[in-house]
């Protein structure tokens, strides 16, 4: 048959629960024939595979890979930890980090259609891993650090991944303060970097937390009192601010200038970050990995 259309391929997807691409080539391998197709993608391992994908994926691991220049991280998300530890789970995501790094690309869906080792690309080897697993597989999220100077990274259990680039300073320096990152995870770099309005509602908390003896005093002495507690908030929010996880006793922007170094990126990956998970007990999810559930 030269040509497939797309209302057979659409029978196809309806039937099998596999993805569009997959359905296609069934047709074109089996001659149009929806009945042996259908076996095709069953024996392939396809089928019903696409069906997965509306279950929740909020475990998975944070993967990097890094060469002269670059960095990338990858989260890989599944549905439960018991896959995340899995073999095929972890050489899929490592795989995956690699092609990140070497492809180029720069956002997720870039990343989807990369060439992945094999022949396939990234998605079409995701859905192969799902109907091999049998559980959600989501290429969720990557973040890249592109920089001539030093980057450092660190995996914190697989769980959690942190990218930084610095203007100076030493790779031990750049994979300690990715180190920082990760435990303390701070909203911003330098105290230039927190909005506006965020800080005029710290101005507005710190008032409403005064008592009326504090806030009839003269309007510069008011003033000061407000300004201190906003500074304090500041450094606690601002990477620079924040007492340094490797010597509590100076904070991380006085180890930069130390070493004479700066910051120029910073990325912070977290596996399951702003997924709303499903609360499984341990004996479901035995029950569901040995097809019980």
């Amino acid at each position: 048959m030269s040509t497939i259309s797309a209302q057979l391929v659409k029978e196809l997807r309806e039937r099998s629960g596999a993805g569009m691409m997959e359905c296609k080539k069934a047709l074109v391998e089996n001659n149009g024939d929806i009945d042996v197709a259908m076996e095709w993608l069953r024996k392939s391992g396809l089928a019903k595979a696409d069906k997965k994908a509306g279950r929740v994926a909020a475990e998975g691991r944070v993967v990097s890979a890094q060469a002269a220049g670059s960095a990338v991280l990858v989260e890989v998300n599944s549905e439960t930890d018991f896959v995340a530890k899995d073999d095929s789970f972890v050489k899929f995501s490592d795989n995956v980090a690699d092609v990140a790094l070497k492809s180029g690309a720069s956002d997720v869906d870039a990343l989807k259609a990369a060439a992945y080792p094999g022949g396939s690309t990234v998605e079409e080897a995701a859905k192969t891993l799902v109907a091999t697993i049998g559980e959600n597989i989501q290429v969720r999220r990557m973040a890249r650090v592109s920089h001539s100077g030093t980057i450092g990274s660190y995996i914190h259990g697989g769980r959690i991944g942190v990218l930084v680039a610095l203007k100076g300073g030493s790779e031990d320096l750049a994979k300690g303060i990715a180190m920082h990152v990760a435990a303390m995870n701070p909203a911003y770099v330098r105290a230039e970097d927190v909005p506006a309005d965020f800080l005029a509602k710290e101005k507005e908390i710190a008032l409403s937390q005064m008592s009326d003896k504090e806030k009839a005093k003269p309007a510069e002495i008011l003033e000061k009192i407000v300004g201190g507690k906003v500074n304090k908030i500041i450094s606690e929010v601002t990477l620079l601010g924040q007492p340094y996880v490797l010597d509590t006793n100076t904070t991380v922007g006085d180890v930069l200038k130390k070493e004479g170094a700066d910051v120029i990126s910073v990325a912070r990956l977290a596996v399951g970050e702003g997924i709303e998970k499903v609360q499984d007990d341990f004996a479901a999810e035995v029950m569901k990995q040995a097809g019980l559930a």
